[in-house]
């Protein structure tokens, strides 16, 4: 979570651009994104050059080389106000927009990208804030990014908000993604589920990325994302190629289009959907429709990971509480069908305060995998109640995590079998939801415990009342005796 130090640092340079002329607060999303992508760039080579030295391994593909080293963060940033300037408008942006090849997703992201600010001041204005910020943490870029949108949507602009990285962590962690998964979002946003897959790759599966090919996947072919917001894609793109997936197939378009053709073509589909709207549904792909008639966003992107994944390919997505108990034919049919033809996991239910304060909503998280042939015998639910942060706007952090929980429950699920639903998580039999039209809302199945409270009877308690009466209207004789 971006802390109040950095919060104040990133008001200081909105304000800055505001009162220099760039009060457009896309374009202010657009600039910070581009200035903080030029600064990781170099504190990521900064670090890896650290590690080599102290004998941790060699500077593979390094971004910065001898002939450019004038073009790197901490070195222009030491030059005066209008050399930097200078530097950065006319070397480094047409610099950045070369990275990882003139054909690459990064590049097509990139290539408008243009140093906005006009003025050498202003510019190190900037460059002095962005230095002072606390880039230490490794959400730190997106957490930052997330405080911007928040403040471009309280301008009147139509913002977006991220997945809790500590959510993406737990949903991956759940996934176990290898090197031969094809992985995609089809809803990416800032690509925080891709980049989060990255990471834990290159955690559990150094070995395996050691193999040339493996590495080539990882750079390329093993990511996938899309989305239709051009901003998104930007800052996805970069985000991506600051973790070292250089090429990866990321697009914008609308993946519930009747122009995407997307089938059977990945391994792990993990994403967080637009919750709220509709389409048009003359541009909904007809095999969507198919499986649930609606124009809503939730359920069609629930049906587009299904044709997207491949046998056997398996997902974790987060949901509106209503797509777990919605009563509509479209809802039903939607649970019908993870419930029926495919084979339904798991359904773990979030406290509504996950997504605060960008969000109230209550969510789930819904974990199947596509057999086209059935398969569900028994559905995980887990109730979470805490999730490391306290859930009003604030959200400090907290002792009480169910996450690691969670982690270990669901990798033994055997152990599950004798816990009664009174527990916080509990197995319960296909038959069951059948039984309750489809309904996967934990409420249905949770027991709850009641404790028989025994009262005193009425006339001891009316008793004790004539008393307390009595001993109060003594007191007011004798005060009113002392008044005179």
């Amino acid at each position: 979570m971006i802390t109040g130090e950095n919060k104040n640092k990133i008001d200081q340079i909105w304000n800055v651009l505001f009162a220099n002329g760039i009060n457009n607060p896309i374009l202010v999303v657009e600039q910070l994104t581009y200035l903080l992508f030029i600064k990781m760039l170099d504190d990521k080579q900064l670090e890896e050059e650290n590690l080599m030295n102290m004998g941790f391994g060699t500077l593979n593909d390094p971004v910065f080389t001898p002939e450019n080293e004038h073009l790197r963060w901490h070195v222009f940033c030491e030059t005066s106000a209008e050399n930097m300037f200078r530097t950065v408008r006319d070397e480094v942006f047409p610099f950045i927009k070369q990275i990882g090849g003139k054909n690459s997703a990064y590049a097509q992201y990139i290539q408008d990208a243009r140093l906005e600010i006009s003025y050498p001041n202003i510019l190190q204005s900037v460059v002095d804030g962005f230095n002072t910020l606390n880039l230490e943490d490794e959400h730190a870029m997106g957490d930052i990014y997330e405080y911007i949108l928040d403040k471009m949507a309280a301008n009147g602009n139509s913002g977006q908000f991220r997945t809790p990285p500590h959510i993406i962590k737990m949903m991956v962690e759940l996934m176990a993604p290898t090197t031969e998964d094809i992985v995609c979002d089809p809803a990416m946003g800032t690509a925080g589920f891709l980049v989060e897959t990255a990471t834990y790759l290159k955690e559990y599966c150094r070995e395996q990325l050691m193999d040339p090919q493996a590495q080539e996947r990882f750079r390329t072919t093993m990511f996938n994302g899309f989305d239709t917001d051009p901003t998104m894609m930007r800052i996805g793109s970069m985000h991506l190629m600051l973790n070292g997936v250089v090429n990866p197939n990321i697009h914008r378009r609308d993946s519930l289009s009747i122009n995407n053709n997307d089938e059977q073509l990945y391994t792990l589909t993990l994403a967080n959907p637009p919750f709220a709207g509709s389409v048009d549904a003359g541009s909904i792909h007809p095999s969507l429709t198919r499986v649930t008639k609606t124009r809503k966003t939730e359920l069609l992107f629930l049906a587009q990971f299904l044709r997207g994944l491949k046998l056997g390919g398996r997902c974790a997505s987060i949901v509106p509480d209503g797509v777990l108990f919605g009563s509509s034919n479209a809802h039903v049919a939607l649970r019908k069908e993870l419930v029926e033809n495919q084979y339904l996991r798991a359904v773990i239910s979030m406290p509504s305060g996950v997504f605060k304060p960008y969000a109230g909503v209550s969510t789930a998280i819904l974990i199947f995998t596509r057999t086209d042939n059935g398969g569900t015998d028994k559905v995980w639910f887990y109730d979470m109640k805490a999730d490391g942060f306290s859930l009003d706007d604030k959200r400090n952090p907290i002792a009480d995590c169910d996450i690691p929980d969670i982690i270990a429950r669901f990798n033994n699920l055997g152990a599950e079998e004798s816990r009664s639903r009174k527990d916080q998580s509990f197995l319960v039999p296909v038959e069951d939801i059948r039984a309750n039209d489809y309904d996967l809302s934990i409420n249905k199945y949770k027991e709850i415990e009641r404790v028989k409270v025994e009262y005193e009877p009425t006339a001891d308690i009316m008793a004790r009342l004539q008393k307390t009466e009595g001993e109060i209207q003594e007191g007011m004789n004798k005060l009113q005796e002392v008044l005179g």
